[in-house]
């Protein structure tokens, strides 16, 4: 097994006049599964591919253990790697996809074999080994790519957006056999995904990039609880943190005719008279004359919980155009939820709300 560094490691694709990857210096622990995460363009399969050898490094280096491995050529940096598409030969049986590595490597077959049959057994393909790729279903398929990853005992797996191909049910169900699996094996893994879901149930840490740049790399729940800046906190969590701007007052901050109790300390840091507070969907409560004012326009009943979205009392008609403020999303739990068109007040705990200065976006409380 092995660590995995990268030190400064830059990508400028030629042509671009700002890097795709900015001065990564990210350090991923023996046997850890970390998730890098982001919107599309945010450089993470950039980054993933840079440890794959798949892509230049411009400045900087990329480590796994102690060996540089910058300018060593994919074959020779003991890493396996999953593809989004599986990329499998569709002309050879599930047994051959999976040995095809070892073959090239020069393992003799007796080996191979031994090797392929420990995996399908870990995987559960053993009744598959003779079929081929196209009378396998999309999350059969996505095993043996595993599988043929596995044979091969790298020192790091890279899995690229291994579960986007699947339908959902498909992608909860594979998510969770994946992250069993690399507990079992203990292989440093390195896992690109724009699903913050998949990230938060899957990571022992979490990477989160934006343009190129870390932002914030910790473990699921401190990226939920304290995320540092405006992007990781709109960007973590679903439904998405409500972010909304609130006026510094006596005593507090205020939203529509409602004042939240913050710290003086914590206001003081901030950089104008305004800053943006943050509210998790499941911090608010329902309350009958204290509280924001949020007008509703649609109400989701799951069973267990009912979603209200909204927003602002004043500000529904912009939602709806899409100009201003931005919708304000409440879980409650109650079974007589309120209705559509609704004016209600909601409560928050104070030691719940996250502030972050308007100017620079980055977390004061």
């Amino acid at each position: 097994m092995a660590t995995v560094s990268y030190r400064d490691a830059t990508r400028i694709y030629p042509g671009s006049d700002h890097p795709a990857v900015d001065k990564l210096n990210l350090e991923i622990g023996d046997g850890e599964f970390m998730v890098l995460v982001g919107p599309s363009g945010c450089g993470k399969s950039t980054s993933l591919r840079m440890l794959a050898g798949l892509e230049d490094i411009n400045s900087g280096s990329v480590w796994i253990g102690d060996r540089d491995v910058t300018d060593l050529p994919p074959k020779d940096r003991d890493i396996a790697m999953v593809f989004q598409n599986y990329a499998l030969y569709p002309h050879m049986t599930v047994a051959d996809n999976m040995g095809f590595a070892l073959k090239m490597q020069g393992v003799n077959k007796d080996e191979r074999d031994r090797r392929v049959r420990e995996a399908a057994e870990l995987l559960g393909l053993q009744e598959l080994l003779g079929r081929k790729p196209k009378n396998l279903s999309g999350g059969q398929r996505q095993r043996v790519a595993m599988g043929r990853a596995i044979v091969r005992n790298p020192q790091v797996f890279l899995m690229d957006e291994p579960l986007s191909n699947l339908d959902a049910k498909l992608r909860v169900q594979t998510r969770t056999q994946i992250a069993a699996l690399q507990s079992r094996l203990g292989v440093t893994t390195v896992y690109v995904t724009h699903d913050q879901v998949e990230a938060m149930t899957m990571g022992d840490r979490v990477a989160v990039m934006k343009d190129g740049l870390l932002q914030q790399v910790d473990n699921p729940l401190v990226l939920y609880d304290e995320p540092v800046n405006l992007f990781v906190a709109g960007f973590i969590g679903s439904p998405a943190m409500n972010l909304m701007q609130a006026r510094i007052v006596e005593g507090g901050v205020s939203v529509t005719d409602h004042v939240i109790p913050i710290s003086r300390d914590v206001l003081g840091r901030a950089s104008s008279d305004t800053v943006v507070i943050g509210i998790r969907p499941e911090s608010f409560d329902l309350s009958g004359d204290q509280g924001i004012q949020m007008e509703i326009a649609v109400v989701e009943e799951t069973g267990a919980d009912s979603y209200l979205y909204g927003a602002l009392k004043g500000h529904l008609e912009e939602i709806v155009t899409g100009e201003s403020e931005p919708q304000i999303v409440a879980r409650v739990t109650t079974r007589t939820p309120p209705q559509r068109g609704d004016l209600v007040r909601l409560q928050v705990d104070p030691a719940t709300v996250h502030v972050f200065d308007k100017e620079s976006g980055d977390r004061i409380s």
